[in-house]
């Protein structure tokens, strides 16, 4: 049982009344030159969720070590041009896509969340790691959201 969709099927079902209890205008706002806005925060972690999607399934079939799929956050934020999206889209997409990480990972074996994958902080990490270093990486920039707020 992969314990990261537990945790992950819980943020689904509170993140999205808990975005939309915050004033819209809010997530238009940078805290400074350089720092993403709060659309740009929630569309980072749509761009995460396309990632790791990726990263669960190609781990499951790719001779291991799987190599870790990277990518350059910032140019992705900007290339997606969140801060231009209504929250309300940003927040249907990073929800559809967090629905289908969730399948994903109810779909992992035990066998499966052992496979190895390269390019881990530290070197070499399981499956299991990565789906839980996943919703760590995703509570971080939530934590974050709100935290700008109260």
């Amino acid at each position: 049982m992969c314990r990261a969709r537990e945790r992950l099927e819980e943020r689904i079902r509170e993140v999205p009344a808990q975005i939309r209890s915050l004033p819209p205008h809010w997530f238009d706002r940078r805290p400074e030159e350089g720092k993403w806005s709060g659309k740009e925060i929630l569309g980072h972690l749509c761009d995460s969720a396309l990632t790791n999607l990726q990263r669960f399934v190609r781990a499951q079939y790719e001779p291991q070590p799987h190599a870790i799929l990277k990518y350059e956050q910032d140019k992705w934020v900007s290339i997606m041009d969140y801060h231009h999206q209504p929250v309300e889209d940003i927040l249907s997409l990073w929800t559809s896509l967090n629905r289908q990480v969730s399948v994903v990972m109810a779909g992992l074996s035990e066998e499966e969340l052992d496979k190895v994958c390269s390019g881990g902080p530290n070197g070499n990490v399981t499956l299991a790691w990565l789906a839980d270093d996943y919703v760590d990486h995703l509570d971080h920039h939530l934590a974050q959201i709100f935290a700008r707020h109260s």
